[in-house]
């Protein structure tokens, strides 16, 4: 692979890169029209707010932050198992405060954990907690990456971990794939590796953290990356962290190497590392960090050095003082590194060197004005260009002269952005709105947020020349996926840019017909056929492996420069060193957005996508037929267009052999961009037997078949991304009995679709809004249901928690299922009976089940439960059980992992007055979406307990 594929397949945009503050924040990108939207919740005043770019970013901070920037070739690399792992104040310590540029690397995007802000589990949470953790890694200022193992919930031992993730070599290769391309200094486990940790991930994560720091460095390991193009790369030391427990701000002295605060303030900042990052960690909101705040005053973190290749960099005491102890990160010790290479461009220290010094120039003429630094950084440029350029002719070594070209064009990014935030240098490029539409901006609706195959529209490029010299632009470039997608129709156009002026460029953009292709589509690079039971993503296009999303499909590049005249001799210093009468040319960049105003009237601004041109979506994605009762079902389909003119095509499902579709097919037309039809079609299955099956929706026109939806994930605080569906609906025909009549009152807590599935089998369910409880008439109902944390989410059901236990006196039946704020749980008193919450959990979903009280009616009334009905589970057995209650409470079951006792604290029955009280913890909101027929019967049982004289079949 060339060096040119390697920087496709990677796109590397750096924090310290002219891109990094423009595209790091909009490499999400946003649909248009013909999509679902999805907002799990309207955000709290309180809650975080997207704000782009940062105000370190950009300005007189943006120049000092790069100024620190260019006086380090410190890189440095963490690891971590799932989003909000990271020590965000140690990376905001290293890489604001110290300069280095960072990568953080986290296994998984936390697709397996639970969601405190709304229902959507498995690969859509995935998505939103990689928005989630871009938004924080802006305020780190670090570059993300992934591996493609995928978060399959809790795990208590590295060992059940690595089974799941088919051994160690899947998620290791993808780690020293990012290691042989980053090429760190530093590489910083945030785990220990040992029981410690607790998570099973944690300790992998450290685990193959170990092996990765040799294993890179060794071409007979995964030698498919280096007969792709990639070298092997050595980082100089190893690190490993939580070695004295997590958030401990002692430590003693032998348990570490470095210990680092992070409490200390910074003033560019306006507060402490931690502050900040915590400023970035509160986007976690599907974790609850929303809230999470951190005191001012020292925080100190500690890591321990376990590995090095290098003489010892330790004090007497075994300490050091930083992760870079002993490694030369100046611009002049690149040449040091190169060791007996060095002899092959004598040359280059010097040149070096004189480039640090218009670097420092440039540091001590901001610090009085700002602007001032752009004339030293235009010579650092023009001198890194030509540095570049004779080592890339040179006669170094292959590993050597990657690794210094790799830093040397990051010093170019870094100094390109410096001199843009100086001269207040700054590039636009949005897409017209459609002639149809009468106001400036249009609605979101109505604005060409993401194009299709077959459309055509018009980009326009403002540069801002905001400096007191005057700018010639030499060239501006639109980068499509493919050539002659974007053609420029001004080509005469003005292009000197006087001071405070603007100057502007056009060009169309057609997307030929026959880019229908998921290769050019703005969606995620990988997934899973059956995220249920795969604990590893398939990578379908390599290019983009290891990054968090592929980058935005339009870019902008302007190349400029100053143009000469007896005023401009000030910024240029000393021209005869300019090589001509001219500056040098430097780039600004940016992605191509499209504004709109969104339904407040604010105005918005997302990247430009382009999606396939009809999204087909079938409701629900999972459905619960039961062998009793009517065996016709409906299935609706939804067809959305987002091509500008008139299109039509047909419809149709492909079902199981034997099963029987009402209509066959369906003839759609469409007369604008952003309509939706949608139709129901009657299916009916072949038989009346337990099992599952598979239906599809398909949608074709002009000889393309449309069979994938695709839905935004967002939310106000964060960037966003496409989610893709199959047009797929999971069948699963149930033999379960319901009783009739029965009524049940669900209040959702942080959201589960129970719900769904309990209509689909013909119970009657009511959703209870938790503020409106204190009014509601519950005599109505025979169960009520609690949803999954419900306590921790809901805040107006503590105060009726007495009105819910009156229900159950009086001859009503509750059932709570788990809950997560286990202190709130205990002091709440939320039980009729003295209870312990606990954070016990059954891991393993296969993990056996005993049937403590055989001869309770729960197991038998109206369905009668057996071993089998603990067969095919997923992701775990239970969560959150009950360690300690009182003896009027009665254990119904118990299950444990491998080699623990066992629990019997995950379903408790109590009989309170004349009704009935249930505990659960057993992971019902997994399981009754992925339609498990044992556990639906089981469930159904619960919600029918204490009814079994009343009720009827």
């Amino acid at each position: 692979m060339t060096n040119d594929d390697r920087g496709v397949r990677h796109q590397r945009t750096r924090p310290g890169s002219p891109q990094f503050f423009l595209v790091l924040s909009s490499i999400l990108l946003l649909t248009a029209v013909a999509v679902t939207q999805f907002s799990p919740k309207q955000p709290d005043p309180a809650e975080p707010k997207f704000v782009d770019p940062l105000p370190q970013d950009t300005g007189a901070l943006g120049v000092k932050e790069m100024l620190l920037r260019l006086r380090t070739t410190a890189r440095l690399m963490q690891t971590v198992a799932h989003p909000d792992d990271e020590d965000g104040g140690m990376l905001t310590l290293e890489s604001r405060g110290k300069g280095a540029t960072v990568v953080l690397l986290t296994l998984n995007r936390g697709e397996g954990g639970q969601n405190k802000v709304g229902s959507n589990l498995f690969d859509v949470l995935g998505v939103l907690r990689t928005l989630e953790l871009l938004g924080a890694d802006r305020y780190y200022g670090v570059e993300q990456r992934f591996t493609r193992v995928a978060d399959f919930g809790f795990s208590k031992t590295p060992e059940e971990t690595f089974q799941k993730w088919q051994g160690h070599d899947i998620a290791l290769g993808d780690m020293v794939r990012v290691i042989r391309t980053f090429r760190p200094d530093v590489l910083v486990a945030r785990f220990s590796g040992t029981d410690r940790d607790g998570h099973g991930h944690h300790q992998a994560s450290s685990i193959l953290t170990r092996e990765a720091f040799r294993a890179a460095a060794d071409p007979n390991r995964f030698p498919e990356q280096i007969k792709d193009g990639l070298l092997p790369w050595q980082p100089k030391k190893l690190y490993i962290g939580n070695v004295c427990g997590f958030g401990a701000q002692s430590c003693p002295a032998d348990n570490y190497t470095v210990k680092l605060n992070v409490g200390e303030r910074n003033a560019s900042l306006g507060m402490s590392y931690i502050q900040f990052a915590m400023e970035g960690l509160r986007h976690q909101l599907s974790q609850g960090a929303g809230a999470w705040t951190v005191d001012s005053g020292d925080r100190f973190t500690y890591y321990k050095l376990v590995d090095s290749v290098l003489p010892p960099t330790t004090d007497k005491d075994g300490h050091e003082k930083d992760f870079l102890e002993g490694i030369d990160t100046t611009l002049p010790g690149l040449a040091s590194r190169l060791g007996t290479e060095e002899s092959k461009v004598a040359w280059l220290r010097p040149e070096l060197t004189e480039i640090a010094d218009r670097i420092q120039d440039a540091a001590q003429k901001s610090e009085k004005q700002t602007g001032e630094a752009a004339g030293p950084l235009l010579v650092a440029v023009q001198k890194l260009g030509s540095v570049v350029d004779r080592v890339g002719s040179s006669a170094l070594a292959p590993l050597e002269k990657d690794d210094l070209l790799e830093i040397l064009r990051e010093k170019q990014e870094q100094a390109q952005a410096a001199i843009n935030f100086a001269m207040q240098i700054s590039v636009e490029a949005t897409v017209a709105p459609p002639q149809s539409t009468n106001t400036s901006l249009p609605k979101e609706g109505e604005a060409f947020t993401a194009v299709s195959p077959g459309q055509k529209f018009l980009v326009r490029v403002k540069f801002h020349n905001g400096s007191k010299y005057k700018l010639v632009m030499d060239r501006v470039q639109l980068d499509a996926p493919q050539q002659g997608w974007a053609q420029r129709i001004d080509e005469e156009a003005v292009s000197v840019a006087t001071p405070g002026t603007d100057q502007y460029a056009n060009f169309v953009v057609q997307i030929p017909a026959g880019a229908a292709d998921s290769r050019f589509y703005t969606r995620p690079y990988w997934h899973r056929t059956d995220p249920e039971t795969e604990s590893v993503n398939t990578v379908d296009d390599e290019r983009y492996a290891t990054l968090p999303f592929p980058p935005p499909p339009f870019h902008v590049t302007v190349q400029y420069h100053a143009h000469r005249s007896a005023h401009d001799l000030t910024i240029l210093g000393d021209t005869h060193e300019m090589g001509g009468s001219d500056g040098p040319k430097t780039n600004v960049s940016t992605t191509v957005v499209t504004p709109f105003m969104d339904e407040e009237g604010v105005e918005r601004r997302r990247p430009l996508a382009i999606v396939p041109a009809f999204s087909v979506v079938l409701e629900p994605g999972q459905q619960v037929i039961p062998t009793e009762g009517d065996a016709q079902s409906r299935v609706k389909v939804g067809v959305s267009n987002n091509l500008s003119g008139g299109s039509k095509g047909a419809l149709h499902l492909d079902v199981p052999p034997g099963w029987s579709v009402q209509p066959a097919k369906v003839a759609l037309e469409f007369t604008k961009r952003g309509e939706k039809q949608e139709f129901e079609f009657k299916i009916s299955p072949a038989s009346l037997k337990e099992e599952r099956a598979n239906i599809r929706a398909v949608f074709e026109s002009d000889g393309v078949s449309y069979a994938e939806g695709y839905s935004v994930v967002t939310r106000a605080d964060l960037d966003s991304f496409y989610y893709y569906q199959p047009a797929l609906q999971r069948i699963s025909i149930v033999n379960v009995k319901v009783p009739k009549g029965l009524k049940v009152g669900y209040v959702m807590g942080a959201g589960d679709d129970i719900p769904v599935v309990l209509k689909q089998i013909g119970i009657n369910v009511t959703l209870i809004q938790a503020e409106k409880l204190a009014s509601k008439d519950l005599s109505e109902f025979q169960t009520i249901v609690l949803g999954i944390r419900a306590y921790d989410t809901q805040k107006d059901l503590a105060e009726n928690s007495k009105k819910l236990l009156d229900f159950v006196y009086n001859g009503g039946t509750l059932v709570e299922q788990y809950e997560t704020a286990v202190a709130d749980f205990n002091k709440g008193k939320f039980a009729p009976y003295s209870a312990h919450l606990s954070r016990a959990r059954v891991t393993v979903e296969e993990a056996p089940v005993e049937i403590l009280a055989p001869n309770d009616s729960l197991f038998h009334y109206p369905n009668q439960i057996t071993q089998q009905d603990f067969e095919g589970w997923v992701q775990e057995r239970g969560l959150y059980f009950m360690d300690q209650w009182d003896d009027k409470f009665t254990p119904l079951l118990a299950s444990h992992d491998p080699g623990e006792s066992s629990q019997k604290g995950g379903m408790l029955r109590a009989q309170y007055g004349k009704g009935t009280y249930i505990y659960t913890g057993y992971a019902f909101f997994r399981q009754l979406p992925a339609g498990v027929p044992g556990a639906i019967r089981l469930y159904v049982n619960l919600l029918s307990a204490g009814q079994e004289k009343s009720g009827g079949q």
